[in-house]
């Protein structure tokens, strides 16, 4: 049997990127990240600081909704 992929806090930072209408040129400009961090972090090539990932949050208009995984 087949077990569902998580989509993982990463996966959607990255889907939230693709589907704001903004190039990450842009992205990085507003939020005040490098744009080269920016591009490492989309690639999965490393992480983005939590004062990093508050910029992208609110840049994107994000919301974070907690809960737990039925198990």
């Amino acid at each position: 049997m087949a077990t569902k992929r998580t989509n993982k806090l990463t996966d959607q930072l990255r889907q939230a990127i693709d589907d704001c209408g903004l190039t990450r040129y842009q992205i990085a400009k507003e939020t005040g990240i490098d744009e080269s961090a920016l591009a490492k972090f989309y690639n999965g090539h490393r992480g983005l600081s939590m004062e990093a990932l508050n910029a992208l949050g609110e840049c994107l208009h994000l919301t974070i909704n907690l809960g737990r995984k039925a198990t």
